[in-house]
């Protein structure tokens, strides 16, 4: 296995020639920032709130998001500068234990982790370009409905149409080449960041609500109606008691770990611009510099946010919000009806900007991946202009399934597809970040002589307080998020047999 892996390196190592290094320390931080940044701090204080169930535990929710994501970043920075090539995380794994557990990542990655949140990002950005044009709605159908079974079905309404069009767009954009996705990716970033801003702005200096102050912070610590947390599944029932954040100490780290799902969710990302180190002018410092920036910046502006939204909004009005749409909510106090149409604005440009991030950084994965004969060989290679249009591509075809295919309600509504299967990995996602970061660990003791630009800050004690911290909120998840957890964790493991498929057809073809 580890002959494998050498092999795997070095030939990764010889197939980034044709890339254009075009990515400066500034793109690589809006990289991170554009990619981070999406719709979800417009909306999960609301759940965030309900399952803490205080203002106090609102703003601890964040902080603790934080501290995850930020040590996160300053670790990785080691991995991005000891393999500064593309694939990321994908070659992080690779080389720190086997090819399997890169494909692995690899393989959740492309079929839920980037893909699923990118149809996610799409469809918001078509949900709130609705707000302003009124026909783009998920009502208008192309294509009705049509039964898969009894559990899914596939169709095409106007909304789904502009998402995927939204897709095919950015696709093709960022096939002409790296400069134009970056020059997108700043401008769209660069607008976005100070669209929150302006937000935060509002919030605390504007609209602030004397009466959603005092109510708030006179009572930082007292609980409002906390969300009551069962075990995820029947047989745990008899052992695992139902918690809220009102049941004491375990009660507390059960509500905030579950809570961590919305944060961490609308955090992730940070690590994109390690796909992307082949291109990076100086990846050995720049990456790792991109990743702290990126996340310092993103998780202030996070924490303000919320701190916005405490000063416009009472905490009962938070966690009862329709949609969930607390940042409306925060400009409609300010501006009245105006507000919806100001923060759709700001919506549409934000999910633009992210998806252009995801979509150019994701696709260098499968590129690394082929390279390696883990994935189609087509997406090993790169187009005239120097990046992986084959890849692009077929990412595209697959976030286009995953708009189409929606999930068959109870009620007979018609949910999505891509949010089931999200719900499905947060697990999954921690996890790997939490081997990836190990892999520090074992890389010093297996290359205690190789240079290292760049050391893991407060190593070990913040990589391993990060690993811990991770897996506490993973095993928090399994308990009381079983279904949705424990289906996360299928998907990384049916990986495992058609990685060994795929290496028996290739020695079986290597033969012949």
């Amino acid at each position: 296995m580890a002959e494998s892996t050498q092999a795997i390196s070095s030939a990764s190592a010889s197939s980034e020639q044709g890339f254009v290094r075009a990515i400066g320390l500034f793109d690589g931080t809006m990289i991170v920032v554009g990619s981070m940044i999406g719709s979800g701090i417009f909306i999960v204080a609301a759940e965030i709130s309900r399952e803490t169930g205080s203002p106090g535990g609102l703003l601890l929710t964040w902080i603790l998001t934080a501290l995850l994501t930020i040590s996160a970043a300053l670790s990785y920075g080691e991995l991005a500068a000891l393999f500064p090539r593309a694939g990321g995380q994908y070659v992080y794994l690779r080389e720190a234990y086997s090819p399997l557990w890169g494909f692995l990542y690899g393989w959740t990655l492309f079929l839920v982790i980037q893909t699923g949140t990118i149809a996610a990002v799409a469809v918001g950005f078509a949900r709130y370009l609705g707000v302003l044009f009124h026909w783009i709605s998920p009502e208008t159908w192309i294509v009705h409905p049509l039964s898969l079974g009894s559990k899914y079905a596939i169709s095409l309404s106007v909304q789904q149409l502009v998402a995927i069009l939204m897709i095919v767009f950015i696709t093709f954009l960022n096939t002409l080449g790296v400069r134009l996705g970056k020059l997108i990716q700043n401008i769209f970033t660069s607008a976005k960041t100070l669209s929150l801003a302006g937000l935060i702005f509002l919030g605390i200096f504007v609209g602030r609500n004397a009466g959603a102050i005092r109510e708030n912070f006179s009572h930082l610590w007292a609980l409002h109606n906390p969300q009551t947390l069962e075990p995820g599944a029947n047989f745990l029932k008899s052992f695992l008691p139902t918690v809220s954040a009102a049941s004491g100490a375990f009660g507390l780290f059960v509500a905030f770990g579950v809570a961590q799902v919305g944060s961490l969710f609308s955090a992730d990302a940070w690590n994109n611009i390690g796909f992307t180190a082949a291109e990076v002018k100086n990846p050995k410092r720049d990456v790792a510099l991109s990743m702290a920036f990126g996340t310092i910046i993103v998780m202030t502006l996070y924490f303000l946010a919320n701190l916005a939204y405490l000063f416009t909004l009472p905490l009962a009005q938070i966690q009862t919000v329709p949609d969930d749409r607390v940042a409306s909510a925060a400009l409609n106090a300010i501006f009245g009806p105006a507000g919806a149409a100001i923060m759709a604005v700001a919506i549409i440009i934000s999910t633009f900007g992210c998806n252009n991030g995801l979509i150019l950084a994701g696709a260098r994965v499968s590129y690394a991946m082929a390279r390696d004969g883990l994935f189609f060989r087509s997406t090993g290679t790169l187009n005239k202009k120097g990046v992986p249009g084959v890849a692009l591509i077929i990412q595209g075809i697959w976030i286009a399934m995953l708009i189409l295919m929606r999930t068959r309600q109870p009620d007979g509504s018609y949910g999505n597809l891509y949010n089931e299967l999200l719900d499905y990995v947060v697990a999954s996602v921690l996890f790997f970040y939490a081997l990836t970061i190990a892999g520090i660990f074992v890389l010093r003791v297996r290359q205690p002589q190789v240079e290292r630009p760049y050391k893991a800050f407060g190593y070990p004690l913040l990589p391993l307080l990060y690993i811990v911290s991770a897996l506490a909120i993973v095993v928090v998840l399994v308990l009381y998020k079983t279904t949705t957890s424990g289906k996360g964790l299928a998907i990384v493991v049916i990986g495992v047999p058609v990685y060994w498929l795929r290496s028996w057809w290739l020695s079986r073809t290597q033969r012949s």
